[in-house]
């Protein structure tokens, strides 16, 4: 992390108003304390280094590229956060939500609907012990059960300031046009389940195809791209709630200009980064489950390069425009399918 970085990193402290959780700027400790069983964690109650501790001391060997990586991209965020970001609003507890907590092993993931967190939820069962054997073997549904792993929402004040200062803290992100094209593909074109067409496709159709048949509008089945697109786009969506996590920007599921990111991993490189934080954690021989990169990669352009190719320059800006902060602060460029000029 570099020694400046370390003696100015900018964490939640222990600032409570009301419902309120203020962020202050109060440096996290250039070496974390060992054995704080406030926390009630295991980890930190064994005379053993933390996986931040571990993450600072691979920061000063200039060998390690890896973590010259990952440091890199927390400057790149940093920068970015001060060159985009403005007075922002204060962040209430349920802001974080989508942080899970790993007590036993001092992790915090904030979590990015289609950005492996299925696997990354799967990995944090066995990490916990919850679970025996390949992290694959545990049913995508009950990764994602209400309760099997704790949130940092679900914690007080002081108990979320202790965490933020002392665990690892990172999260995983994607090329926002190619998570937007999966969340389609996933929860409409093509669900596990008709939940979705059923509450968002329904609606869709009823909003915005005026001459729909009934079928369509019962279920909300064979909602286009187009639609799906017009629909975010659409004042009334976030007037009338927030968006869904799963095309929700991931800065305003996880906050990274509030929050302090040790580990920025990226959906395009997620072997190695998934490798690199269960590393740190003290799990290397755990295998991150998921298909082989670049592959999924490669596969993941291509479905977003063909759903692109029908939406109009007019509409491709309005959606860059609505997109835009992910793609300035996780450092993705315009792809280059698109005609915004």
């Amino acid at each position: 992390m570099g020694r400046r970085c370390w003696r100015q990193r900018v964490l939640a402290a222990a600032c409570l108003g009301a419902a309120l959780l203020l962020l202050c700027a109060a440096p996290r400790t250039l070496r974390p304390v060992f054995g704080n069983r406030a926390l009630g964690s295991s980890w930190l109650g064994r005379e053993r280094r933390s996986p931040l501790q571990k993450l600072y001391d691979l920061d000063q060997d200039p060998r390690s590229t890896l973590a010259e990586v990952h440091r890199q991209r927390r400057d790149l965020l940093s920068s970015a956060c001060s060159r985009h970001t403005r007075r922002q609003r204060l962040l209430q507890p349920e802001d974080l939500r989508h942080v899970l907590v790993d007590d036993a092993h001092g992790l915090l993931y904030c979590y990015v609907p289609k950005v492996a967190c299925t696997n990354w939820k799967r990995v944090l069962l066995a990490l916990s012990g919850q679970t025996r054997g390949d992290p694959r073997a545990i049913p995508a549904h009950e990764a994602h059960a209400p309760g099997r792993l704790p949130s940092l929402a679900d914690f007080s004040p002081a108990e979320i300031n202790q965490r933020l200062r002392a665990y690892l803290t990172f999260l995983f992100v994607r090329e926002p046009f190619e998570r937007l094209a999966s969340a389609y593909r996933n929860k409409l074109a093509r669900p596990y389940s008709a939940a979705f067409q059923r509450r968002y496709g329904a609606r869709i159709v009823q909003r915005l195809r005026p001459r729909a048949l009934p079928d369509a509008r019962a279920r909300g089945h064979d909602v286009r791209f187009a639609e799906f697109l017009a629909y975010l786009l659409d004042p009334r969506t976030r007037r009338d709630e927030p968006f869904n996590e799963h095309w929700e920007r991931a800065h305003a599921l996880c906050h990274p200009c509030r929050l302090r990111y040790d580990v920025v991993g990226k959906f395009e490189t997620l072997a190695e980064d998934a490798a690199f934080v269960l590393g740190l954690a003290g799990a290397p021989d755990l295998s991150f489950p998921g298909p082989p990169r670049p592959r999924g990669a490669a596969a993941s352009r291509d479905l977003a390069v063909r759903l692109f190719r029908d939406i109009s320059p007019f509409y491709q800006r309005r959606l860059f425009d609505l997109y835009k902060m992910d793609f300035l602060l996780f450092n993705y460029s315009t792809p280059s399918y698109l005609r915004l000029h």
